[in-house]
């Protein structure tokens, strides 16, 4: 089972999150955000202690990244587009006042919208010293990946970014990546974001972590719901002006982009701030708006809060990215790259013959028409042989590997699909089992109704019809002291006579004529000459 460590580090605090990988399931091991002043090693050391990732693969985040531009004509050849690719950034560097020697630079290219005929390339790049200050805080854990968080968010959900989308992600600034077809086609920075709301925030509480608990408990509202608005958070105002802020901003950048967007996806700190996507959401009538969501967390689970996944979404991505490692030009980690070294050497300048002097350094060109004598020859042909190999091997590995890479996109897309389709299953059975129990609670409600009722009716002349029916049935020598009906259909009669046949004839006349069932009487109590019982029965209703 493979795992990766994704740390996503920020302005006093760092994100973080521990992926497994086992074939084409993932599983968060352990996530979290810590917040560190000014020692930043120790607050790695911890995490990297509490996630026991001392002898895993860490990936990380590049800052201070910049982004450029070109389009180069398609049916160039490989090493030419690449040449191309390489002069159009020295041209920008030179018309930028950049030295391009002190500049770490990886290229992504994408379709050209305009002129199919052409190749986008997007530069990303960033000064030397930010990749080895960052790696310095990691020289003691292995790192396998240092990435910008813009190029990589759609690796989170890569099945609902497909088409032309957006991704909002609302870290200390704010970074706009624009994707057409599920691909990266622009990356925007904004720098209004998170960090402007804590740092207004800590100014008076004096702690960026309770500045940062407190938008976590905050909600905001739409217009139409302004009236719902709980008083007691001071800074509701302030964070929502911000927000207004952001949006406007993302405004202008879909507009100037001129790309017919489907989705917003929100991701980053921001998404701490409850009801933050129906903000957006009013604000994009015309588009869908919604938190972005790793795909392989099971949002049916009670037992997940998936509200504390997202969270740490930018370092779910880092982590994803270093299990992948199917985007090598966006790593600036140096790991990986052999084989653009392997095509550098066999481009630079051959020396034969050993250090005689007098030999001028030669083309590998040129060595194939020199005069060489039987060693070099041997040496030649053995590193002809050698690379031709070496060449065969890895293009043979790139060609099967990118084919079992499409197998298991396939694969994990209908996987994908099929999860999510038994999700619905799942939630209809549910409703399905509680809309049943509901209803049979309704039917039990309502037959016991029905049954009240007909014992209404039925008992409403039941007094009546008994006293009718005794006036019958009575034998002249007895005598009634006393009927009651003290709960519903027991009757309990009090009677007296001369003689006990009497009293017998009663009893049997209640019986026969069916006016009582379940009779009962008490022995006979003779006072002065009569004789008392008590008759017991019920109604037969």
């Amino acid at each position: 089972m493979q795992s990766c460590l994704g740390i996503y580090i920020q302005e006093n605090l760092i994100k973080y999150s521990k992926i497994s990988k086992d074939r084409s399931n993932y599983k968060i091991e352990a996530y979290g955000v810590k917040f560190y002043d000014t020692n930043i090693e120790e607050t790695i050391e911890q995490i990297v202690k509490e996630t026991f990732s001392y002898k895993i693969p860490i990936s990380i985040n590049i800052d201070k990244e910049n982004y450029a531009y070109s389009n180069l004509f398609r049916l160039l050849k490989q090493q030419d587009l690449e040449k191309a690719i390489d002069t159009e950034f020295e041209f920008f560097c030179n018309n930028n006042n950049k030295n391009k020697n002190t500049l770490e630079c990886r290229k992504i290219k994408t379709t050209n919208l305009e002129d199919r005929d052409k190749v986008r390339v997007i530069y990303t790049y960033t000064d030397k010293a930010n990749v080895v200050e960052r790696l310095q805080l990691f020289d003691k854990y292995t790192v396998n990946n240092i990435s910008p968080v813009a190029t990589i968010m759609q690796s989170v959900n890569k099945s609902a970014t497909q088409d032309n989308s957006v991704i909002i992600n609302i870290e200390q600034q704010t970074e706009v990546t624009t994707l057409v077809n599920g691909k990266t086609y622009k990356i925007d920075k904004i720098e209004t974001g998170m960090g402007e709301i804590l740092n207004k925030i800590a100014e008076k509480e004096n702690s960026i972590k309770k500045a940062y608990e407190i938008c976590k408990n905050t909600t905001v509202y739409t217009r139409s719901g302004q009236n719902l608005k709980i008083a007691g958070n001071e800074y509701l105002e302030e964070i929502i002006t911000v927000l207004f802020e952001i949006i406007s901003k993302v405004r202008q950048v879909i507009s100037d982009n001129g790309i017919e967007i489907n989705n917003i996806y929100i991701s980053g700190m921001g998404i701490i701030i409850n009801n933050i996507d129906l903000l957006f959401q009013e604000s994009f009538l015309d588009k869908k708006c919604e938190i972005l969501v790793p795909y392989f967390v099971e949002k049916t689970s009670v037992k997940i809060n998936i509200k504390d996944y997202i969270e740490v979404n930018s370092a779910i991505a880092l982590a994803l990215q270093g299990l992948e490692t199917r985007n090598p030009e966006t790593n600036f980690s140096n790991k990986g790259r052999l084989l653009e070294e392997i095509v550098k050497k066999l481009n630079s300048d051959v020396k034969i013959g050993g250090n005689k002097p007098k030999k001028k350094k030669l083309t590998f060109k040129e060595t194939l028409h020199a005069d060489l004598d039987f060693t070099d020859k041997i040496l030649l042909r053995s590193a002809t042989a050698i690379l031709l190999v070496i060449i065969f091997y890895i293009a043979m590995s790139e060609m099967i590997a990118n084919g079992l890479e499409e197998k298991i996109d396939k694969t994990e897309q209908t996987i994908m699909a099929t999860q999510q389709e038994i999700g619905k299953v799942t939630n209809y059975t549910t409703l399905i089992n509680s809309r049943t129990t509901k209803y049979q609670d309704m039917v039990d409600e309502i037959d016991a109704t029905n049954q009240r009722i007909s014992e209404q009716y039925s008992s409403k002349n039941a007094i009546p019809n008994l006293l009718t029916k005794i006036q019958f049935a009575i034998p002249k020598e007895v005598q009634l002291l006393s009927i009651s009906n003290e709960t519903g259909k027991n009757v309990t009669i009090l009677a007296r006579a001369e003689e006990y046949n009497q009293l017998g004839y009663f009893k049997t006349a209640l019986e026969e004529e069916g006016i009582l069932v379940n009779i009962t009487t008490t022995r006979g109590e003779k006072q002065n000459n009569l004789i008392n019982i008590t008759i017991t029965g019920e109604l037969p209703y």
